[in-house]
This record gives C-alpha cells, sequence and structure tokens, in this order.
C-alpha cells in the first residue's frame, strides 16, 4: 500500500472529530469552497485560511519567513468569517504575500490574527488563479455536535 492510500485508509477509519483540524475544498459551479474545521472556532477559522491560500498554490512549498496582523470586527460570526477571508484577500494582494501559517484569536466580535508567508515567487508557488474574494454563498460558521467547528464558504476566483 502506498503512503498516500494508507493516509486515506486512515483517515477513513478515524472518526471526523479526530480528523481536526483540517481544511478542504468542494465544487461550486464557477467558483470554490472552502473549508475549514477545528477544535475551536479559532481553529476553523485558520483552517479555513490554509484552504484559502490553496486555492492559488500549494501550502507546503510557503516559507515562513514574513508576518502580519490582520484585524477585523463584526457582530456575528458568519460576517466575520467572510471579513477574514477578505482582509486575508487584501493582504495577500496588497503586499504580494503567500500566508501558510494563521494563528487568530477571537473575543467579543473582534478577530485578531497573525498571518505568516513569504514574497510571492511565481516560479517557485506557480500560482493557479487569482482569488478575488469570499461570498456569502454557502456561508456558515457552526458548532457540531461533536464540539468541532466548521468555517465554510464560496471564494470568487
Amino acid at each position: 500500500m502506498s503512503a498516500d492510500n494508507h493516509d486515506s485508509a486512515t483517515r477513513e477509519r478515524t472518526p471526523a472529530h479526530e480528523q481536526v483540524p483540517r481544511w478542504e475544498h468542494f465544487a461550486h459551479q464557477a467558483d470554490i469552497g472552502i473549508r475549514g474545521i477545528g477544535r475551536s472556532v479559532e481553529e476553523a477559522f485558520e483552517q479555513a485560511g490554509l484552504a484559502l491560500t490553496a486555492v492559488a498554490v500549494t501550502p507546503d512549498l510557503i516559507q515562513l519567513t514574513s508576518s502580519a496582523t490582520i484585524e477585523c470586527e463584526a457582530s456575528d460570526l458568519d460576517v466575520l468569517f467572510v471579513d477574514w477571508l477578505n482582509a486575508i484577500v487584501f493582504e495577500m494582494a496588497t503586499s504580494r504575500m503567500l500566508f501558510g501559517a494563521f494563528h487568530v484569536c477571537i473575543e467579543e466580535g473582534r478577530l485578531t490574527a497573525t498571518v505568516i508567508g513569504e514574497r510571492v515567487d511565481p516560479v517557485r508557488h506557480e500560482p493557479a488563479v487569482e482569488i478575488k474574494g469570499a461570498t456569502y454563498t454557502v456561508l456558515r460558521v457552526e458548532r457540531h455536535s461533536d464540539g468541532t467547528w466548521l468555517a465554510q464558504c464560496v471564494v470568487d476566483v
């Protein structure tokens, strides 16, 4: 059995709540859905940040050499999630950076995060698409009965 098959088989036998944190993509017409899953809402937002990055590049190719701070505030978690993702997209575009690590803190509707990565190297990173922004399509931020958190939406590419 190859390493890939072994990893896949292990994930299939492991209950979903033990497979956290993780991120996923899901198909949605011409755009792409991103999903972050974590043991806390912060961890789900961090994983969604990785899913966002993975729309354009392979996150493992990003060297963690520089950081930036992102702050946003909203009255509910759904809006905060979209604002968070759009703040990442803005930071990526204006600083010409890619981010491969996210550290999120949410208190009383205010998100403060450190995002870590490096400047885009088109040859090494080979960006696949330009991410235009997060949308309210299929937007959900919720806690499941097993205690895990899900944060998802569709991003416009």
